[in-house]
């Protein structure tokens, strides 16, 4: 007799992929820590260094189809290997970068890897459980994001602090051969296995309104969190008050946050999809307006800092599971490569909204006002989706019988 739904264990792959996601994560979001250092260090803008977040980003974006279409009639497992490879080696040459054109050559090269990584690994993720667990399996690899956040981010500002900023990425580089090795050793070689899809078949998908929606839900929702999230230093230190120390503690404050929303969104998306997905966004709407009301306070942006994190992952699952559902029959490796390069162009046109805002008249104290009427507007193409996908429904029930 088969276990209850309660009683199910997730596989140990599942959690190999969670240790990829925590290498790819810390480099990713690292940065966010060091950007005055960075600037400092280099001779650059604020803003310059800022952009070393969207380059990356956009790198997602190119490298998600180009990779995942180079590589769909090969085994998964081999892709995932050797992508942390390339993960590996551009950490390696960041640590090495002599300049700022240098590094965010680096950083691109390294940004290649990741969406491939993310898209693919929650293709596999979803293979390893039964259908109804699989937005707490995404949630679940994606939780290597969080705790990323959580311990990689501060680690890395720690870092930074005391031994510069290029300690950071030599440490990243140490991540990368380990969960390599995790991966290489624990997801099995069969796994995501299926028919192989030919790269036409994948990009038909694209086609799909509904798919086409939910890729853009996910661009304009979450550039919301990232026209905040880019400038939290100079929000914490040069609003707030806060001393430069206690950056590290309250992005700790952030990453406990993410962990909680990304296993929370994993749950309500599992039990009731369609409104985990319009009530994350609107959460975190609600979240970024009120920010603006509490940045002269340090214990009030402790608490934001705490909900914003919540709010910001407790997205994540609803919206990869989005655009998975609308690829089903074929092209969901590519579809959810491309999910993540969404999340990461919305990364990059927040950081850049957020840098036009700072640089603007409008200042550094408006970016939470900004990211809200952004996220806003993402809410508002989910509610689109949804209801296309209804009055869809509709039509269906009505037809008549034959």
């Amino acid at each position: 007799m088969p276990a209850a739904p309660s009683a199910f264990r997730m596989p140990p792959a599942l959690y190999a992929l969670t240790i990829g996601a925590f290498g790819i994560g810390t480099t990713e979001f690292v940065l966010m820590g060091l950007l005055q250092q960075v600037a400092g260090d280099l001779g650059v803008s604020i803003p310059a260094a800022g952009m070393l977040i969207s380059g990356y980003a956009l790198g997602v974006c190119v490298g998600a189809p180009l990779l995942t279409l180079a590589t769909a009639r090969l085994p998964r497992k081999a892709v995932l290997v050797a992508l942390m490879g390339i993960f590996t080696l551009g950490n390696l040459a960041c640590a090495l970068a002599p300049d700022y054109l240098t590094l965010m050559a680096a950083r691109v090269l390294t940004s290649l890897a990741h969406g491939t990584f993310f898209g693919v690994g929650a293709v596999v993720a979803t293979s390893l459980v039964p259908a109804e667990r699989k937005a707490s399996a995404i949630s679940i690899m994606f939780a290597g994001l969080t705790v990323a956040t959580l311990l990689g981010v501060p680690a890395g500002a720690w870092l930074g602090l005391h031994f510069g900023w290029r300690a950071t990425f030599w440490a990243v580089t140490a991540i990368g051969v380990v969960a390599l090795a995790v991966v290489a050793h624990r997801v099995p070689a069969t796994a995501g296995a299926g028919t192989p899809v030919r790269w036409r078949e994948e990009i038909a998908v694209l086609g799909r309104t509904q798919v086409q929606l939910a890729l853009a839900m996910t661009v304009v929702g979450y550039a919301g969190v990232f026209a905040v999230y880019t400038y939290i230093q100079p929000l914490l230190v040069d609003v707030a008050g806060f001393a430069q120390a206690a950056v590290s503690p309250v992005l700790l404050v952030f990453g406990a946050g993410m962990i909680a929303g990304n296993l929370l969104g994993g749950r309500l998306a599992d039990r009731r999809p369609t409104p985990a997905l319009v009530g994350s966004l609107l959460a975190l709407a609600v979240v970024l307006a009120s920010m603006g009301f509490v940045l002269h306070s340090q214990v009030g942006m402790i608490v934001f800092v705490g909900l914003l994190g919540v709010v910001a992952f407790a997205t994540v699952a609803p919206l990869q599971l989005r655009v998975l559902n609308q690829a089903r029959g074929g092209g969901q490796n590519l579809a959810s490569s491309l999910n993540i390069a969404a999340f990461n162009l919305g990364n990059a046109a927040g950081a850049w909204l957020g840098g036009v805002v700072v640089a603007g008249p409008l200042g550094l104290t408006a970016t939470p006002w900004i990211a809200a009427l952004v996220t806003v507007a993402g809410l508002g193409i989910a509610l689109l989706s949804v209801g296309i996908e209804r009055r869809g429904a509709s039509v269906v029930a009505c037809a008549p019988a034959r």
